[in-house]
């Protein structure tokens, strides 16, 4: 795949991002946005196959990871720093509209682009996180009222320096350990990793695999191992960091509904995608142009990874309805 895939940098404003193409530059633009802790590989599986069906597959390295800029200021990572920079990729790829895709933090990247940008993004699929609008409520004292006598881990990330410190002790068992803990393997053996114990470490909940998942090969993780090594954890986790000013941010958004067609896919083993429920149920109001919504059975949280072929499935007959190949 690698020779067939073109890298380069786009600069913004504020922040370089680095982009991965490949497929026809005359087709329909699809910009895919991955979550924590990943990067453009995340996407691997799909790029390929929406090249062959005749779109131009862009993925991204967000803000913060990987070899896009990393701003150091915390507030460098609000939702609207990331819709913008989804705007500026676009743009400086030579069109006015995209698809767009996200998994994982990438979802509410996606979601809040077509949202706030619906001329720019005219359609949207999130992977494992679901669409939530905007509600009266902090994200903090929800996040407070979902740990109990224990913190959620969205809390957990909140103090600067805490889980860097962790996760950067070890990269690549801490990694593993959260990739495992996540998948659709590991997550009935680390049922709590969503909740630390005081005093205690996130890596005290994760499950560590006797071999890899099939979805994960050593070339796969050592490539993940790499790129935070060499970044640190910092940028991808100041995107946890401002939960409550993207609220204030969004407030006029309050309860508003994606007008453009939308998709939604996860797994039945996931977390977010558990959590998420009472949002799913509400798509009827805040997707009002819903084309599907589709739960894998057995899947865990990195749903494009674990299971390509079916997310590739759903995502390309999706795409054949809102920007059909001509």
């Amino acid at each position: 795949m690698a020779d067939e895939l073109t890298h380069r940098t786009i600069p913004l404003d504020d922040v370089r991002i680095h982009v991965v193409e490949t497929g026809p530059t005359d087709g329909p633009l699809v910009l895919m946005v991955h979550g924590f802790p990943e990067s453009w590989y995340s996407w691997r599986h799909q790029l390929p196959a929406l090249a062959e069906a005749g779109y131009r597959a862009v993925a991204i390295d967000v803000r913060g990871y990987g070899r896009s800029g990393a701003p150091s200021a915390i507030e460098a990572y609000g939702m609207l720093r990331h819709v913008g920079d989804n705007v500026g990729v676009v743009r400086a790829l030579g069109t006015d509209h995209a698809v767009v895709f996200g998994h994982d933090w990438g979802a509410p990247i996606a979601w809040n682009s077509a949202l706030l940008r619906p001329d720019v993004f005219t359609a949207v699929a999130g992977l494992s996180v679901p669409y939530n609008p905007r509600s009266s409520r902090r994200p903090s004292e929800a996040f407070r009222a979902i740990g109990g006598d224990q913190e959620f881990y969205i809390e957990y990330f909140q103090e600067p320096g805490r889980a860097e410190a962790e996760a950067e002790q070890d990269v690549a068992g801490w990694l593993l350990g959260f990739y495992y803990s996540a998948s659709g393997e590991g997550a009935p053996k680390a049922a709590n990793l969503g909740r630390v114990p005081q005093g205690r470490l996130l890596r005290d909940q994760m499950a560590t695999p006797d071999s890899l998942p099939d979805w994960l090969s050593e070339e796969d993780l050592a490539f993940y191992v790499g790129e935070f090594e060499r970044t640190g954890f910092t940028g991808g986790l100041n995107r946890y960091r401002n939960v409550d000013r993207d609220w204030a941010d969004l407030a006029a958004w309050d309860h508003a509904a994606i007008t453009v067609p939308a998709a939604f896919i996860g797994g039945s083993h996931d977390g977010p995608t558990l959590l998420g429920q009472a949002a799913i149920d509400r798509f009827g109001e805040s997707l009002p142009r819903l084309w599907r919504s589709e739960i894998l059975d057995g899947c865990g949280h990195w749903t494009q990874q674990e299971r390509p072929a079916e997310v590739n499935r759903f995502l390309l007959d999706f795409l054949a309805e809102v920007a059909p190949v001509t």
